[in-house]
């Protein structure tokens, strides 16, 4: 169908002009040696075939398209139909047009010459269809005009009509009966007087009704016409597009060449130009997607750099991350296909940029634990894996279950194209989160080899090189430490938490002497983020806050959460803002919810700048003018409920919005125009048979034809065995007293029917399937036998709905409808509406319903996952609020920028709640895995956590920035908007109004010290081995790098001098503490010993470094641990020789002596039983050998 909408200013001026651009109507489409006329594709009524083939061919030519056009109501009108070539009658001359044509005295001069011919059939037909004088006695916009007719009521007047008057109550076109057009249908933005009349309109309508594509197919399926071009149902489907898209070329060029309408617009639409909208709206934009992921990568490169230290720079392991997702995401989208989901334009437009930023932040989160626990130190990559994976793996898991449980949550609504883009998205996150799980890791594990070897990030091949003046607080090269003259030291760096950590060193020694000393020596490098001593968390190390604290040089988002932004919230009176912000926030967004109204304007999804767009902003405007079709279907008996199907039609009439005809009715559907057809052949029986011209056994040659057409219909049984009995006429009636056909013969008239009044089956537009058998009736033809048709499967009952201009009046319309369906259901009539209306807007009916069901079925899948994982109802509660307070103000900002409720805003609300996990669970995970009091867990999960989020953050808005590049407003409103508002609310939830919740209402945490403190008491350290046994094993195997480059001297030393005290490394997993020293005064004959001490040290540090070059450094530092209490206690100090340390970095030889004195604190604890601890020895002893 191809329609046209003009704004009308001035009445006759615009009149006088609208007919010249229909002359496009009669342009010529030029194909593959055939050429396509408007009358080889448009939708034209049917006629009766009589058997002559000249007259059909006549009726063929005369009969004109299907146009519904305000033109109707005046003699201009007939200027549209044509035909192209004049017609020429037998003995009548030629030159036959609509322009001159007056069907009613043609039929009279042409009954005048006695012509063979049943002109009684076609009179009827004539009558029945309302074809009487045509357009001959309709005004004249124009009564100058020479073609003008004589009998144009405004002919001899010299005046324009009355056009507003003419107008009002609609237009009829040739056959009046069955080509009403309504008012609203043609002429809109009226303003009419009190009588009712139009005095003034804004916009006019024509609409040019095509044939469907298969229509066309089986119309020219045996005709000549298409013998050499592989005729098919694509063939045709090609023609009628191609032909509606020059129309509207041609339509556009002339409007915009001609000076006579350059004060008007004019707005061509057709379904075709919809189509190729609609089709190019769900085509993959291949530069879009391979920009959105450039820009990624370009992101994850720059972000994840370290210029400083190329060494320990994730650059390359960011890149190799975001291939990875991408990779994914073309598996889980390959994966969809083969399972069956249906690819729309949600998955082409949104799909690949929305899983990219989903998997890439939980790439960011892997890379940040990396980062921050990086130690070479452990013996093997897996083990540097595992604590990465136990570290953030929680997490991870649980942000992608929950997405993945809001995305198949949002599947309940019962949208085929939106429950198919969520069943893809939710895949996409599994998909995602295997390869995040299982791939990346050993990805980060190469990454581990490179850095051990010291190689530059991306470019493996150049070592790296670390300078004493770097930023950075670790020399990446493999660091060689020897201690004189006493013992080899085990270098372990320590970060503020107490585990090993990038960037300080920790020599470690363990001697067989009075007192052993832990301490940390500064290094002169310091790297970004790594080594800050924080007053809030050295307790948790050493019990006390430091003397001295090692500041790194650049600025990092752990260290502005540590040091500015985490202090600044958890003050009170920010605290006591942010809760009322809250409030306010809550309170605005349940505001803004309420102005969200339901729909979706098809504006929306055509671009601007088109006259598509234009065509559907004026319709929407002017025209709330829909068609609707009422079905019923099979499984139900026509023949014998035909009283239920007339009360089926009549219950329309109190649906306020369905357009009435002049008597307040509703407009004959196909029964009873069925019925009427078969009442006027009975009629004609009667008569002919009260004159003798007919009796039971035959007709005589005086019978009419309507009368012998309704006598071979009386004389049929229905039964395909015996079809024939003469003895049913004068007992049975065509229709009974009650208007009800004959049900025995009903599909043998209906076979009748639809072939010989062919004119009101079109007209009806019931579209009967099974197509009904083709008879045509011949009064000469003495066979009575009619073919029975098969039994109706399904018809539709046309109407017309008007003033439908909002999505509030649609859904009441739809409601109405919806209720009478619904109560004829109940009594048997399978049945359901169909049309423009219910196919768009059907689902706001319950799509508010289906949307809080969504949102409340993921909320509790997501509380129930959060109590499993963290085993805390409390902390899921939290979560949970968050979550559904981010939905509802998401919600508001959906009101506030003026976007209605559809399926597309529906189920970002609920992937709202997925996408908002990944905002709150790191913070909450950190919360409750941290110890202390809510303010310092708080602080803690800023400091560990703020980083990840924020880069989860950047990266979401990268990968749908995209969206915002989209031809489509709908693109653009729906989705960029939507989703750019859920992440900036995610970040401000998550990173300011979660925190202060935590702080005031926070759960509590997983581990919780007995004495209260911000920290877990010292524990008592492991019994010191069998000496013998770990001299016999030489020492740490590994080294991991550390090992003395003068172990074997030492050792050579220690054998020849017994006055010294024998020095060993003592295996990490044999030590208890890295914070605990262990005294042995006496060892006993058992391994066990019978008193167990723990020693705090409190160390000054001297140091001075010398170069190659002679030139010296000299630093100091201490660090100092004091205990509250004891059960007893003691307290000693003394100092240690000077000792030589020499640290090979490289290629650079630095030389660095060290005196340290310590003050050390014992702490002496109850005897440990021999029974007790030998199980935990020989566990690790098993431990120990398994390592080797």
């Amino acid at each position: 169908m191809a329609a046209f909408c003009f704004f009308l200013f001035v009445f006759c001026l615009f009149f006088k002009n609208l007919f010249i651009f229909f002359v496009f109507l009669f342009f010529f489409l030029h194909t593959k040696n055939r050429t396509w006329r408007l009358k080889d594709l448009c939708y034209s009524p049917s006629f009766p075939s009589f058997d002559i083939q000249y007259i059909d061919q006549i009726f063929e030519n005369i009969f004109p398209c299907a146009i519904i056009t305000p033109l109707d109501c005046f003699w201009e009108g007939s200027k549209l139909l044509g035909p192209d070539f004049p017609v020429t009658v037998p003995m009548l001359g030629s030159g036959i047009r609509w322009t001159n044509l007056h069907p009613q005295r043609l039929l009279e001069s042409m009954k005048s010459f006695n012509f063979n011919f049943p002109f009684d059939t076609l009179d009827d037909f004539m009558k029945r269809a309302g074809i009487t004088s045509a357009y001959q006695e309709k005004p004249c916009l124009d009564p100058t005009d020479p073609e003008c007719p004589l009998s144009a009521p405004n002919k001899n007047l010299t005046q324009s009509p009355d056009i507003g008057a003419e107008l009002t109550g609609g237009c009829y076109g040739f056959a009046t009966k069955f080509m009403h057009w309504p008012e609203d249908l043609v002429v809109g933005g009226t303003k009419k007087n009190k009588t009712g009349h139009i005095v003034k309109a804004e916009a006019l309508q024509s609409i040019l009704q095509l044939m469907g594509e298969k229509d066309m197919y089986e119309y020219w399926s045996q005709t000549y016409r298409v013998h050499n071009l592989e005729w098919s149902q694509e063939k045709a489907a090609d023609i009628l597009h191609a032909w509606q898209r020059k129309f509207t070329q041609e339509v556009l060029r002339h409007a915009a060449s001609s000076n006579e309408t350059k004060n008007y617009k004019m707005h061509p639409f057709s379904s075709a130009s919809l189509a190729n909208i609609m089709t190019e709206f769900s085509e993959l934009s291949i530069v879009r997607v391979a920009v959105g992921y450039i820009l990624m990568l370009v992101y994850a490169a720059v972000s994840l750099v370290n210029w400083a230290n190329p060494v320990r720079s994730q650059s390359g392991l960011g890149i190799a991350g975001v291939l990875l997702v991408a990779i994914t995401v073309a598996a889980g989208l390959g994966f969809c296909a083969l399972i069956g989901i249906v690819f729309n334009a949600s998955t082409t437009q949104i799909v690949p940029f929305l899983a990219l930023g989903l998997g890439v932040d939980n790439m960011f989160l892997l890379t940040h634990t990396y980062a921050h626990s990086w130690d070479q130190h452990y013996r093997r990559y897996g083990d540097h894996t595992g604590e990465i994976l136990k570290r953030s793996g929680v997490s991870i898991l649980l942000s992608s279950v929950s997405n993945a449980c809001a995305f198949f949550a949002a599947a309940i609504i019962p949208i085929p194209a939106l429950r198919a883009f969520s069943l893809q998205a939710g895949i996409l996150v599994l998909f995602n989160l295997a390869t995040l799980l299982l791939v990346f890791p050993a990805i980060m594990s190469l990454d581990m080899k490179r850095r051990v070897a010291n190689r530059v990030d991306l470019l493996c091949c150049l070592a790296g090189v670390v300078s004493i003046g770097s930023s950075d607080c670790e020399a990446d090269a493999p660091k060689v430490t020897s201690v004189q003259p006493a013992a080899p030291v085990e270098l372990k760096k320590m970060d503020r938490c107490g585990k090993a950590a990038p960037g300080c060193s920790t020599p470690t020694l363990t001697k067989k002497a009075p007192v052993t000393i832990s301490s940390a020596v500064q290094q002169g490098n310091v790297a970004a983020g790594d080594c800050e001593a924080d007053p809030a968390l050295d307790p948790l190390i050493h019990g006390v806050a430091p003397t001295a604290a090692v500041e790194c040089q650049t600025w990092t988002l752990s260290k502005f959460a540590r040091h500015s932004y985490g202090r600044l919230l958890l003050k009170t009176p920010v605290k006591v803002l942010g809760m009322v912000a809250f409030i306010v926030l809550l309170a605005a967004s349940v505001w803004g919810m309420s102005k969200v109204k339901n729909g979706l304007d098809l504006t929306d999804i055509v671009p601007h700048q088109t006259s598509e767009y234009s065509f559907l902003a004026a319709h929407d405007k002017y025209f709330g003018f829909y068609n609707m079709y009422a079905v019923t279907q099979g499984n139900f008996e026509y023949p014998n409920n035909q009283r239920l199907l007339y009360e089926y039609h009549d219950a329309f009439t109190r649906v306020s919005t369905i357009i009435k005809n002049d008597d307040g009715g509703l407009p004959e559907f196909w029964l009873s125009l069925f019925r009427d057809w078969l009442i006027g052949l009975q009629r004609a029986f009667d008569r002919d048979q009260a004159s003798g011209c007919i009796n039971q056994e035959r007709w005589f040659a005086n019978a009419s034809d309507d009368a012998i057409l309704a006598y071979k219909l009386l004389v049929q049984t229905g039964h395909v065995d015996n079809p024939i009995d003469k003895s049913l006429v004068g007992q049975v009636r065509l229709v009974d007293g009650d208007g009800i056909i004959n049900p025995k013969a009903f599909y043998n008239y209906l076979t009748a029917w639809v072939t010989n009044d062919a004119l009101a089956y079109s007209a009806s537009q019931t579209s009967l399937r099974p197509q009904p058998r083709q008879w045509y009736h011949n009064a000469g033809d003495v066979e009575l036998k009619i073919p029975k048709s098969q039994p109706i499967i399904y018809a539709q009952l046309p109407f017309y709905l008007n003033n439908l201009g909002s999505t509030e009046e649609i859904t009441d319309m739809i409601e109405q409808v919806r209720g009478i369906c619904k109560k004829f259901e109940d009594r048997g009539l399978p049945n359901f509406p169909a049309g423009i209306p219910f196919t768009f807007w059907e689902q706001y009916l319950k799509l508010r319903f289906f949307l809080f069901l969504a949102l409340a079925c993921v909320l509790v899948a997501i509380f129930l996952v959060l109590c499993v994982s963290l085993m805390s109802i409390w902390a899921a509660t939290v979560a949970v609020f968050v979550l559904a307070a981010m939905v509802l103000q998401l919600f508001g900002v959906m009101g506030l920028l003026g976007i209605k409720l559809s399926a597309a805003p529906a189920v970002i609300l609920i992937m709202a709640v997925g996408v908002g996990v990944d905002f709150t669970i790191h913070i909450l995970v950190g919360f409750v895995t941290s110890i202390g009091a809510r303010n310092r867990r708080t602080q803690m999960s800023l400091e560990l956590m703020m980083a990840p989020v924020v880069h989860g953050a950047i990266s979401t808005l990268l990968s749908i920035v995209m969206l915002a590049f989209s031809d489509f407003d709908f693109i653009v409103k729906y989705f960029f908007y939507v989703l750019s508002a859920l992440v900036l609310l995610g970040l401000v939830n998550g990173l300011f109004f979660l925190p202060i919740l935590l702080s005031i209402v926070g759960p509590p945490a997983e581990v919780i010290p007995a004495n209260g403190e911000d920290r877990i008491a010292t524990p008592t350290p492991m019994p010191s081995p069998c000496m013998e046994r770990c001299s016999r094993r030489g020492g740490d195997s590994n080294g991991a790098g550390l090992r003395s480059q003068s172990e074997s001297g030492s050792n050579s030393n220690n054998n020849n001098n017994n006055n010294n005290p024998s020095v060993t490394y003592v295996p990490r997993r044999l030590r208890g503490s890295d914070l605990s020293l262990t005294t042995i005064t006496e060892e006993p004959p058992s391994w066990t010993s019978s008193h167990e001490i723990v020693v705090q040290p409190e160390v000054v540090v001297e140091t001075t470094t010398c170069n190659g070059n002679g030139n010296c450094n000299s630093s100091s530092g201490s660090d100092c641990n004091s205990s509250s209490s004891s059960s007893s206690s003691s307290s000693s100090s003394g100092s240690s020789p000077p000792m030589s340390v020499t640290t090979t970095h490289g290629r650079q030889h630095f030389t660095t002596k060290v005196t340290a004195t310590a003050k050390v604190k014992v702490e002496v604890h109850a005897p440990i039983s021999h029974s007790s601890m030998e199980p935990s020895y020989y566990k690790h002893r098993r431990r120990r050998d398994g390592g080797q």
